[in-house]
């Protein structure tokens, strides 16, 4: 029997997307999917007068989606009056969890669960890429889709998304040119991974915010992820506070002026945490001292970081990988901010310094980079436009190289 594609979307106060999306689940050329949807919201917005319009939204999202008898629909209703989320537990991160494992449940060892958006477009070749991909055997934890995001015409949103993305592709291609294991992007329209591997590793974290990144990071440390593919997913750009951080709240405080949370951190940065990871093999003999080794003592409140994973891991290798458990995508994230402001010279001339660095790597980028002109008005809409889709292909050669890591 063929694979299920069982797609997890959780929803608030998404009526207006909702048949859009629908509409591409619907013109998929891979048919053998079901689709499993969460309406959520916290009880007490139906009491607060400036959540009672997400609230009533939500109730037409159920009453929309209960009509529907053309599509395979599970439906979780976390936001009718007495049903909505209470205490602690409430989000996106909730949501998608409550969702994921239901799907999980209800599905074979070998299905496919795939995490997406309400605000995304999903080409009509999307799920049988999927299919395409995990059919390759289990060689991989998850997959992390290439994602490109929608434009809206509207001049502030796009600034913003584009200058958000320039730092994604600026990050994540610095991180893959120091071949770290963390070099992924954590997009929560654009995940999947199969029952038995989300089942194993006991399923995604409900945090309030940031669970994709969370989720991801915890997949890589069983196994290699999955990171290319030829079809892309298109999230929306648009300015939104339903969660603590992420693209939203970026967008709103970077349309503000302030971009002082997603800073361009220079290559000298990553090169560091390279030298500390290829130094976990002499670790495991003896003592030394690495570029992150003061961070860490201060994050861990240790002043003997090692003696206790020697202690534990008899073998150089297990040694290694416990290593790079604790010293993982957060940790690096923490130790960049961290040193951000000691090495930064500026918004410009951080950005300079990468692209100088990415033209060195490629030559493709250098030539890019001869005909940009002057990187004066790089924050230009027309020049950040540019400069995303040239970091784009760039980002996208390189997972393609390296399609699993």
């Amino acid at each position: 029997m063929s694979k299920y594609i069982l797609v997890c979307l959780p929803c608030l106060n998404e009526y207006e997307n909702l048949p859009k999306l629908l509409r591409y689940f619907k013109d998929q050329t891979y048919r053998n999917f079901k689709l499993f949807i969460c309406i959520n919201q916290p009880d007490d917005w139906w009491d607060n007068p400036d959540k009672i319009v997400q609230c009533l939204d939500n109730e037409r999202s159920l009453a929309y989606l209960n009509s529907l008898n053309d599509i395979d629909i599970h439906i979780i209703d976390k936001s009718s009056r007495g049903k909505g989320w209470t205490g602690k537990k409430r989000g996106v991160g909730w949501a998608r969890k409550l969702i994921m494992d239901e799907a999980a449940n209800q599905g074979s060892a070998d299905d496919i669960l795939v995490s997406v958006d309400a605000d995304t477009e999903y080409p009509y070749t999307y799920f049988q890429s999927l299919i395409d991909i995990f059919k390759a055997g289990q060689l991989f934890s998850a997959h992390s889709n290439p994602y490109y995001h929608q434009l809206t015409g509207r001049l502030a949103e796009d600034q913003a998304i584009l200058r958000y993305e320039i730092y994604m592709r600026i990050y994540a291609i610095n991180m893959i040119l120091i071949d770290n294991p963390y070099a992924f992007s954590a997009v929560g329209s654009a995940m999947a991974c199969s029952v038995s591997q989300y089942q194993k590793m006991g399923g995604i974290s409900p945090k309030s915010s940031g669970e994709d990144f969370y989720f991801l990071q915890h997949m890589r440390k069983n196994a290699p992820l999955s990171q290319y593919n030829e079809v892309r997913v298109y999230p929306q750009a648009r300015f939104s506070d339903r969660v603590n951080f992420g693209t939203g709240p970026a967008m709103i405080k970077g349309n503000s002026g302030d971009w002082s949370s997603y800073p361009f951190y220079i290559p000298e940065l990553f090169l560091k945490i390279k030298e500390t990871f290829y130094g976990f093999q002499q670790l495991y003999e003896r003592d030394i001292e690495l570029p992150m080794s003061n961070f860490l003592k201060e994050q861990l409140k240790k002043e003997t970081l090692w003696e206790a994973l020697r202690k534990n891991h008899k073998t150089n290798t297990k040694f290694v990988r416990a290593c790079t458990e604790l010293v993982d995508g957060l940790r690096i994230l923490q130790f960049l901010k961290e040193s951000h402001a000691k090495y930064s010279l500026g918004d410009l001339e951080d950005l300079k310094l990468n692209l100088f660095y990415f033209a060195k790597k490629d030559e493709d980028f250098h030539h890019f980079l001869i005909g940009f002109g002057d990187l004066r008005q790089v924050f230009s809409f027309e020049k950040m436009s540019k400069l995303r889709d040239e970091l784009t292909k760039l980002e996208y050669k390189y997972r393609m190289n390296r399609s699993i890591a």
